[in-house]
């Protein structure tokens, strides 16, 4: 315990001397106190955050996208080539496993065998009744006519007789437009019952065909030329081998345009209001520290979210990267200072000169004479430095750290502003 307190003193007196020695360092009478003049220049307002690069332009490799009409809701690649393997349009990519696309195309060839033998069955059937009821008004018609000569031979005949005839004749030819009617209806009840069963057989075709083609689907070729970078699930992970992608969201990779690249960057909510589009950025490569990179905000998320192993919200922003360079490649880590404000000619001092107290800001100076508070007025300020914009010039001297006898001092107020008559 004795040795992190000692380390932590020693690390805090190692930074007082590094902003003296920054800002220009001078001793006080007692030699023991740290003073400084303040800085003038270029004074920057940034929101540092780490990001990954990626194309802003992609065209997306998807596994089966008719695997929701097959009612496959998850497929597991078995075979993917190598993340950055440079591919030409009609190259393999992946291959999905086909066990489950498979059993429901065996499945469906059992039921178009099915609906094909009730098809046949229906057909025939149909045909047989049809024919019965041709034949059966054939032979009605036969009946009518025969009853018909009848009459007309008993013309001589004594009046009960003709009578009888023309009964028997009425009868035969009610019979027969009867079954000329029912006749009709029982072809119109056969083209039902075939375009019932022609239905059905067409839906199992159809389904057979969607199957078949899903499964050649599952062999997954290059839309294009370039190069393949695996696309992420929605826990960030990246897509490989065993991994399960789903019916709603096939894509397997990515080919990126890399003439074009953007950096993604999640900023705190803390830092969001800070940020605009059009806003400068200055880049930064992990892979590569001495390249320098410019870009420009040029997309921010309107709502917020919550990464994996984080508890504060963050949005998503997009820059995208000035420079055309042949050795980016998605992936990359980025570190990203975006510039928020800046000031050309600024008076500025490190946090640790300035205190508050009540509602006053102030600065302890140092003098010939001895020590005062003096009021300042601030302007923009950043993780490290204040601009002052009243009280203090760049041939003062302000104490890093509390002087003695502080609560001592003479405060030295800023003049009042004049009021507009």
């Amino acid at each position: 315990m004795r040795k992190r307190v000692y380390f932590g003193v020693l690390f805090g007196v190692i930074g007082l001397i590094a902003l003296a020695l920054a800002f220009g360092r001078t001793e006080s009478e007692s030699g023991n106190e740290l003073i400084i003049t303040p800085k003038r220049g270029e004074f920057r307002v940034t929101v540092t955050a780490t990001g990954e690069l990626q194309a802003k332009n992609s065209i997306l490799i998807y596994g089966p996208q008719t695997a929701r009409s097959s009612r496959i809701s998850q497929m597991t690649i078995t075979r993917l080539v190598p993340e950055g393997t440079v591919v030409e349009k009609g190259d393999f990519v992946a291959e999905l496993d086909r066990s489950e696309i498979n059993t429901r195309i065996k499945d469906e060839q059992l039921d178009l065998q099915r609906a094909q033998s009730l098809y046949t069955q229906t057909k025939l059937d149909t045909t047989l009744t049809l024919s019965r009821a041709r034949d059966n008004l054939i032979n009605l018609q036969y009946a009518m006519e025969e009853s018909k000569l009848k009459m007309e031979e008993s013309v001589y005949e004594a009046p009960s007789v003709r009578r009888q005839a023309e009964i028997n004749y009425e009868k035969a030819e009610r019979a027969y437009e009867q079954a000329v009617k029912n006749y009709q209806t029982q072809v119109e009840q056969s083209i039902a019952q075939m375009s019932e069963v022609e239905a059905d057989l067409q839906q199992v075709k159809d389904r057979l065909e969607l199957y078949m083609q899903t499964m050649r689907e599952f062999t997954v070729y290059a839309p294009g030329d370039g190069m393949v970078i695996y696309a992420k699930e929605w826990n960030g992970r990246k897509i490989t081998e065993n991994t399960q992608i789903r019916a709603w969201d096939p894509v397997v990779a990515t080919l990126p345009d890399l003439s074009v690249m953007e950096s993604l960057v999640y900023i705190s909510e803390v830092d969001i209001q800070k940020i605009s589009r059009g806003q400068h950025v200055n880049i930064g490569l992990d892979a590569d520290p001495g390249k320098k990179l410019t870009g420009q905000v040029t997309d921010i998320a309107n709502v917020g979210e919550q990464r994996p192993n984080s508890d504060s919200k963050v949005f998503e922003i997009r820059i995208v990267v000035n420079e055309a360079d042949t050795t980016l490649r998605p992936a990359m880590t980025t570190s990203n200072e975006i510039v928020v404000d800046e000031v050309d000619n600024a008076l500025f001092l490190p946090l640790e000169c300035i205190h508050t107290e009540d509602s006053l800001t102030f600065v302890y100076r140092k003098e010939d004479g001895g020590s005062v508070k003096q009021e300042v007025r601030l302007g923009l300020f950043n993780e490290n430095e204040a601009v002052i914009q009243e009280g203090i010039t760049d041939q003062h001297r302000i104490y890093i750290s509390t002087p003695e006898n502080a609560e001592d001092l003479k405060v030295v107020r800023l003049p009042e502003p004049e009021q507009p008559v």
